[in-house]
């Protein structure tokens, strides 16, 4: 989307573009096929996985190690791309494109809140309380890969993404 509006400066017409936010979403887990959540300090309130915007000037993969230790403490090792999440609708306050990685903590016993949330905890998938944004569908998604299902499509909304992962079984227990 684009708005054409005057320079300030010499009064010839320029063009500013709305475009998505980029973002990143991090599925930190354990073997036993649990997963930190963050309980967010700010709207939307409710429970999430950590993650958050790209600053200008660092790499996604940056963004997702600080964001990761910023709100749970941890310090992870990133393992793959789970997909990217682009649905306008996704985030209530703006749109914004998620690239989710799944990682792995370098040591759970530094596991707290801090920064954007106010706690973090561990939670096994199949007892996942209620989830803020698309983070539910994320966390189905992720659970799809772990049990080895071939996922080629994953729809929703309107929005598609394709996996470029058939198999995942390095994580699955």
């Amino acid at each position: 989307m684009k708005k054409a509006i005057k320079c300030k400066n010499c009064g010839a017409e320029v063009f500013v573009y709305k475009n998505p936010i980029p973002a990143v979403d991090i599925i930190i887990h354990n073997d036993y096929k649990e997963v930190v959540l963050i309980e967010r300090k700010n709207p939307p309130l409710g429970w999430a996985l950590p993650g958050g915007f790209v600053d200008y000037g660092e790499t996604i993969e940056e963004a997702a190690i600080r964001e990761a230790k910023e709100e749970t403490s941890l310090e992870i090792v990133l393992e793959r791309v789970l997909g990217i999440y682009s649905h306008p609708k996704r985030d209530p306050r703006q749109h914004t494109i998620s690239v989710v990685f799944i990682a792995k903590p370098k040591d759970f016993s530094a596991l707290k809140g801090s920064d954007d949330a106010k706690v973090a905890k561990l939670f096994p998938l199949n007892n996942l309380p209620n989830l803020v944004f698309d983070h539910s569908t994320i966390l189905e998604d992720f659970k799809k890969i772990i049990n080895n299902e071939k996922i080629d499509k994953i729809s929703f909304g309107k929005s598609l993404f394709f996996s470029v992962f058939n198999k995942f079984n390095d994580i699955k227990k």
